[in-house]
């Protein structure tokens, strides 16, 4: 159902969003993976090496709008068009209020907010006018509840629930569904830790992540999958 679409992916040098595009170019899509840095184009090598033709990396910074506009520009040019925008690009820290400098909340907020606006401004024309289109936000579990010192992260995903549940309602007339996959934890590089250590080895993995965006974007067109939640056995998740 998917195959043959074209889509873009932030955040896609490694871990969850590396995922993604795996996941993805298995399922016969076109893919514009985005990195903020030069290892992009090597999961752009790689896959590529297996067989995956219609792949092109791209080093953005997502929270500058002229290059998020040029990057998409460039997709349409090379690949004909937009049809799934995954917005993965993320960071994160845990830190008490009084010792979060002022710089690191506006990094937090700039990547993970504003990077997930200008990401979605920019494919908007292009959805309307085609009157079709999915945009994917990998949000977090902690949009629906708060920790202790994680107050910019936690505030940074309330935001994005917000934006998404609201750019949802102004464009479903044209089609286009918007959605947010809300996951616990995950084996990944999050918070600069490692991948694959052995105390995350019941956490959830990046391809079951990759897994809920195949199922939220190949939905029936009549049917909008606004959220999805998924958490490993091991975490005790406040149902309320």
């Amino acid at each position: 159902m998917l195959k043959n679409q074209v889509a873009i992916v932030t955040g896609a040098s490694r871990g969850i969003g590396k995922a993604i595009a795996y996941k993805l170019a298995e399922q016969g899509l076109k893919l514009s993976l985005v990195g903020s840095s030069e290892e992009i184009f090597n999961v752009e090598k790689e896959l590529k090496e297996q067989g995956y033709a219609d792949v092109k990396g791209y080093q953005v910074n997502v929270t500058d709008e002229q290059s998020v506009q040029e990057m998409v520009s460039a997709t349409i040019e090379e690949f004909g068009g937009v049809d799934l925008l995954v917005n993965n690009a993320g960071v994160g820290f845990f830190k008490l209020v009084e010792d979060t400098s002022l710089e690191e909340w506006k990094q937090v907020f700039d990547v993970n907010v504003q990077g997930v606006f200008l990401c979605s401004k920019a494919v908007l024309p292009h959805m309307k006018e085609k009157k079709s289109g999915t945009i994917v936000t990998i949000s977090s579990d902690v949009a629906r509840y708060t920790i202790a010192n994680g107050s910019a992260y936690t505030a940074t995903k309330y935001a994005v629930q917000g934006f998404c549940g609201a750019l949802s309602q102004e464009v479903r007339e044209f089609g286009i569904r918007v959605g947010t996959i809300n996951p616990g934890m995950v084996d990944s590089y999050f918070n600069n830790s490692e991948q694959g250590v052995d105390d995350k080895k019941d956490w959830l993995k990046g391809e079951d992540i990759a897994q809920a965006v195949v199922y939220m974007a190949s939905a029936p067109k009549h049917m909008l999958v606004d959220e999805i939640v998924v958490h490993p056995l091991v975490q005790n998740y406040p149902i309320s």
